[in-house]
């Protein structure tokens, strides 16, 4: 087992692999941006070195600084979390190179997976089926014309490197086709550092189901079952469950063996995600994998009674899948809502700055990941999720109950949140139905009857 890891991101990713290590007896180095100095993942770790200035292009993005920090620190293995560097190729090469290990699928794997366009081509190699769009990387805006007049409109142009919405555009005309061409490209290029695109046809209205797989460097692969990610705000998830409302015992098996012949295929190791389009009539796509732990890895954490992240480290360290991995059985069923620092009666208006009080809820059923507290500054620099919010419950609706009463806690002053929104969320009747999918969100703003619902209004800023 490792001696010592490096933790090369911020915020609650950080946080959650460091108690990770603490748990299994090993040492941890954060690495942080100066304006990260007071957050908790640099706090609580054993060791910890600057690595740069607040803009992560000078930080949080910069291989060199990081492996530095890692000589200096004389670890052993580097964990990436997700996001910044976590499906960087050439990051796992470097630490390779230099003798340390990194937590996470092979650079070989990562590029046959974490190119989008390169991971629907291994998907047809494999026969799972996938949207029907461009069979490669679209180079001009005359060929994506020629494209969305052979599959049809509407389409959607998406960053080969994209992830959390950004480089994604709908077109439902040549005129859009263009602007959105050229506005994906120039976002995936100051996001990603690439700008190339492909494109799919636009499934109007899908439900995003995604599989949680996780092998071992000894051949043995499984899936963790599902997670629903439908609830969807501008391409970027909001509320994700575990297991899904929608999927019958038969599609889930047919979705999880594809899944996993998908993950053989590339001689995947380590944690990943199969991420798949369903329609209304029980057809799914695959789109695309994430080759690194989840933002929304807690549910599935919950439901099958297992540690993700420390089964990454048992893996990067190379030992056998855990039995009840090898073996999942759900016990249960979770939520969660993904807490940001934006104003839902602004636009969803970011709101950096001063907490002047935070108080998590507690209490059966309830879990939180997040590094914000009392007296913590959000900086502007970064993604606006402070906290995850999850509840378990025997059933969907005792966890949707749950949650109602965990939000309804969650008193946080001095900056905006969506706890409203979510409030607002749970209180849908579709979405207590279980009825809903990558549209909802924008049918429920739109409504008539749409307002948001603060849990405490005397209490809540």
């Amino acid at each position: 087992m490792f001696e010592k890891i490096l933790i090369a991101n911020r915020g609650e990713i950080a946080l959650r692999v460091i108690r990770a290590c603490k748990e299994l007896g090993i040492r941890t180095l954060a690495v942080y941006s100066e304006a990260d100095v007071d957050s908790l993942h640099v706090q609580l770790a054993d060791e910890s070195i600057c690595i740069g200035t607040a803009p992560s292009s000078d930080s949080y993005l910069r291989i060199d600084r990081i492996m530095s920090a890692a000589e200096v620190g004389d670890v052993d293995a580097i964990h990436p979390g997700y996001g910044f560097l976590a499906e960087n190729a050439h990051f796992a090469e470097v630490c390779e190179s230099c003798k340390i290990k990194f937590i996470g699928p092979s650079a070989e794997a990562m590029r046959a997976m974490g190119d989008k366009n390169s991971a629907r081509a291994a998907a047809r190699k494999a026969g799972v089926p996938v949207v029907p769009g461009s069979d490669g990387i679209v180079k001009s805006e005359a060929d994506a014309i020629k494209i969305a007049n052979k599959i049809g409109y509407p389409v959607m142009i998406k960053a080969v490197s994209g992830g959390g919405g950004r480089g994604m555009r709908a077109a439902h005309n040549e005129v859009s086709l263009v602007q959105g061409f050229r506005a994906a490209s120039n976002e995936a290029e100051k996001a990603f550092g690439n700008a190339e695109v492909y494109m799919e046809k636009l499934i109007v209205d899908p439900h995003h189901i995604e599989f949680q797989i996780m092998a071992d460097t000894h051949g043995n692969i499984v899936h963790l079952g599902e997670r629903d990610c439908s609830i969807q705000r501008r391409n970027q998830k909001v509320i994700e469950e575990c297991p899904s409302p929608l999927l019958s015992p038969s599609l889930r098996k047919k979705m999880g063996d594809a899944a996993v012949k998908l993950a053989r295929s590339v001689n995947y190791v380590n944690a990943g995600t199969m991420e798949f389009l369903v329609d209304d009539s029980g057809n799914f796509y695959f789109i695309e994998m994430n080759t690194r732990i989840q933002v929304e890895h807690t549910i599935t954490e919950e439901v099958y009674g297992c540690d993700l992240v420390k089964e990454q480290i048992y893996i990067a360290a190379g030992e056998k899948l855990s039995p009840h991995i090898a073996n999942p059985v759900a016990h249960q069923h979770a939520i969660q809502c993904r807490i940001n620092a934006e104003d839902p009666a602004r636009n969803f208006q970011p709101s950096a700055g001063l907490i002047s009080f935070y108080y998590a809820p507690g209490g059966r059923g309830v879990r939180i990941d997040s590094h914000a507290y009392t007296g913590y500054t959000v900086p502007p620099f970064y993604d606006s999720m402070i906290a995850k919010l999850i509840t378990v419950g025997a059933t969907r609706e005792s966890a949707i109950e749950r949650m109602r009463r965990a939000l309804g806690e969650y008193l946080i002053s001095g900056i905006k949140t969506t706890i409203p929104f979510h409030n607002a969320i749970m209180l849908n009747a579709d979405f207590r139905n279980g009825t809903y999918d990558t549209g909802f969100v924008d049918r429920m703003m739109n409504s008539d009857t749409f307002e948001l619902h603060p849990s405490n209004g005397r209490l809540h800023d």
